[in-house]
């Protein structure tokens, strides 16, 4: 099943799929009240054009766009924000202070991204990141509220995935974006409308201790849903999160014992993780299973190796 280019939640909720590496991998999602909006993370530069289609469906103008809001500066979630902040002049970006300096200064970014892809491939993917003027960035601080027309937005610092993360609680639904803290729910892993999903230790700040205790604030909240940026609208948080929780504790068993592993730690642990996905799979009859499920989620697997790998020769 393939995800719909734009799904409507209800609520002034709409997810808009980037087409980021493949359809349903990173969505955009758009918050609408009255004539105002908010974008929340951005994936890449040839998301724009779909992001302003959307606009003009429901009926915005790109003036109408009062913040653009960043889970995150990995550039699956912000590498688009320089284009559109060109092209929506009243929006304001917030981003968490450690990420605010390299949005107005992207080179840092753009060297640690082309270290994880490759130049040839950041470029194919990425294209330029345009700085964004300090002016118009917000280092938002721990639950710094902000208006949208009405529609009060908290922030909350939720590091563990990266040192730079947020979290946004719409209050008036009670519901989360989560860019990635509460991990990766893909669409095509369901079964019979059962949702499934497994955290990601993308390189280079995951941090577990840190990553549950976020977990564990989201939850203090109660929320009935969450959008995750991989991928969309996810219920049952109660037993999404306790699996979340119970995976991220087996793949951070599964790496410790690979620290001393040298030049072969990333491809020991890559084949935990396969290893760990299929019983997953398995034992919870996801959508996807074999070979099938190793190969849809090969760029994951490939990410959290990697990020495992510099949490294990970085930290004590």
């Amino acid at each position: 099943m393939q995800p719909n280019p734009t799904i409507n939640y209800g609520n002034g909720i709409i997810a808009i799929d980037s087409g980021y590496i493949r359809p349903g991998l990173a969505a955009i999602h758009l918050m609408t009240e009255g004539r105002h909006a908010a974008l929340i993370d951005t994936a890449t530069n040839t998301a724009v054009p779909r992001v302003m289609a959307a606009l003009a469906e429901h009926g915005l103008a790109p003036t109408q766009v009062d913040f653009i809001i960043l889970t995150h500066i990995h550039l699956d979630h912000a590498g688009g924000a320089g284009t559109l902040m060109r092209l929506l002049p009243n929006a304001r970006l917030l981003v968490h202070p450690l990420g605010a300096r390299h949005m107005a200064e992207p080179s840092k970014l753009v060297a640690g991204s082309i270290a994880v892809y490759g130049a040839e491939r950041f470029q194919q993917i990425y294209g330029e990141i345009p700085a964004i003027d300090p002016q118009r960035i917000v280092a938002v601080e721990h639950e710094q509220r902000f208006d949208l027309n009405g529609r009060k937005l908290t922030l909350l610092h939720t590091p563990g995935h990266a040192r730079h993360h947020i979290c946004i609680r719409d209050e008036r639904t009670g519901h989360f974006f989560t860019g990635d803290t509460f991990g990766l729910s893909y669409r095509e892993l369901d079964r019979d409308g059962r949702q499934f999903i497994c955290p990601t230790t993308s390189p280079v700040h995951f941090d577990p201790e840190a990553l549950h205790r976020s977990i564990d604030l989201l939850l203090s909240y109660r929320p009935e849903a969450m959008y995750l940026t991989h991928y969309g609208q996810i219920t049952d948080v109660p037993r999404l999160a306790a699996d979340l929780k119970r995976m991220l504790a087996a793949i951070v068993t599964g790496a410790r014992p690979l620290r001393n592993a040298g030049e072969q730690c990333y491809a020991q642990l890559k084949q935990m993780l396969e290893n760990l996905l299929l019983a997953e799979a398995r034992h919870e009859n996801w959508g996807l299973q074999g070979n099938a499920l190793l190969e849809f989620l090969a760029l994951d697997i490939d990410l959290n190796a990697q990020g495992l790998d510099h949490w294990l020769n970085t930290s004590s």
